[in-house]
This record gives structure tokens, sequence and C-alpha cells, in this order.
């Protein structure tokens, strides 16, 4: 298991998590998933990844993939979780909890480090900024393979409305957008981002990254800057909370190469 760490990743609808070989990405069990209790409490939640960890009958270092900008494993912003959760020490909570060493990562920084390590961006020289789009928009930017964490650009303000109120895949299916219609949106939120950090790249992942063909002509319209499509999909979360851990894990040791 010297290789290997949990992962899980804290989703709207499910809490998922597998096993992960941290040099490769590769997961080295199937996923595991239990729904998102409602109301999605600390205590609650707790129980979930507790239930998982002892799915896998695991003992070690997790990670955990986290929907909020995260300080020191302190929650700063609850945009769709419980508001209960603002001002918690997550790490402390799932650690007292399970008895494991946990860390939590924001969700769009552990899907940006797993792309980073293993997928689309990997020996990126320059600046990626990656969005996961799904019930919000995710963001994240590195800098020669160098995560810059809690981004959160889904709630800035962009033309007077917070732009995953406008933009993100939820909204599409709620207001029941063509994907020509939502992609001329999201194409203009893609061009804001271009003219705030001139990237050399952007990867699209979550769920609407799958359908990028129905949507990529509008988006094309809009900016220059080359795009790539996720290829770790669903997964980054877990494999990317996985790395967090092996790393910080590493950090408490002087090291932080996954190589």
């Amino acid at each position: 298991m010297e290789d290997v760490r949990l992962g899980i990743d804290f989703g709207g609808s499910g809490i998922k998590g597998a096993l992960v070989n941290i040099h490769t990405g590769e997961l080295t069990s199937d996923r595991h998933r239990i729904p998102t209790p409602s109301p999605a409490t600390p205590e609650s939640v707790s129980e979930v990844v507790k239930q998982i960890i002892n799915h896998f009958n695991y003992q070690g270092e997790v990670g955990v993939a986290f929907p909020s900008a995260i300080h020191n494993g302190v929650i700063k912003t609850a945009s769709n979780i419980d508001k209960s959760w603002l001002g918690q020490n997550a790490e402390e909570v799932f650690s007292e909890a399970t008895l494991c060493d946990v860390k939590v990562i924001n969700d769009a920084d552990a899907a940006a480090l797993a792309e980073m390590s293993f997928g689309k961006g990997k020996d990126l020289k320059g600046t990626g900024f990656m969005v996961t789009v799904g019930v919000g928009l995710g963001t994240a930017i590195f800098r020669d393979g160098v995560l810059i964490p809690n981004l959160e650009l889904g709630n800035m303000y962009y033309k007077g409305k917070i732009a995953e109120h406008w933009a993100s895949d939820a909204v599409r299916k709620k207001q029941d957008l063509s994907w020509k219609k939502w992609g001329k949106r999201f194409g203009k939120y893609l061009r804001y981002i271009e003219q705030l950090f001139s990237p050399d790249v952007i990867i699209i992942g979550g769920g609407a990254s799958k359908k990028f063909e129905k949507y990529s002509k509008q988006v094309f319209k809009k900016i220059q800057t080359p795009i790539e499509t996720a290829s770790l999909q669903n997964q980054a979360g877990i494999i990317g909370s996985a790395v967090q851990a092996y790393n910080s894990e590493e950090i408490e040791h002087g090291s932080t190469s996954i190589a």
C-alpha cells in the first residue's frame, strides 16, 4: 500500500472514493459511491466518509475533494454546501471522526492537480487554467505545474451576476437552454478568463466536457486560447485528492515529488 492513497470526492449528489496509485494516477479499486446526505452537515458527511474508509478497510492518509475555498483546512465558502460548514476545520472534523489523517482540497483544485499530474496539463510550461462545469463553475490555475489554490472564479461577478448562476451546466438544464445558446454564454465567460489571465491552455472538466462538440463552435468564436477537454473525467477529484494526501505527507518529510 506504499504507493496507494484513498481519494474521496464530495459531490452534490454523491460522495465517492477509490484507492489510487499516486505514481501513475490509476485507480487500483472500483469506485464506491454513497448518496450525499441531506442536509450535508459536518456530522452527516463525516459519517459517509467513515463508511467509505471502512468499505476499503483502509488505514493511512486520506484526501477529500471539497466544494469550497479552503485555508489551512478551514472551510471559507459555502456556495453549494450546507452553511454549517463555514469556519469548520474540515481536516480536524474528518480526522476525528475516522481516526485517519485526512487532508482536504478544493474540488476544482483536486481536478486540476490530477490533470497536471497525469492528464492534459502534464509537463505544461506556462499557465494552465481549468474550469469544471457542473452544478457550479469550479476554477483552478497552475503555472509551470504549480497549483495556485482557491481561485473560485465561478463566484466572481460577470455582467452583474455571479458567473456560475449564469453559465453553469445546472443553469443550462434549469433554463432548458440549447447547447448553442448556453455555449455562447460559456464562451463569453471563458473570454473574460482569457482577458484576465492570458493562459496558454484552458482545460474543461466536469460533466459538460463530455458534450464539448455540441458547443465548441460557440466557444471558439469567443476566444483564441487552445482548449482541451479533461482526460480523467469523473475520476479527477478522486485522483487529485489522493495526490493531495500524499503530497501533504511528503511535505512533512521534506519532499513534494510524485514522480
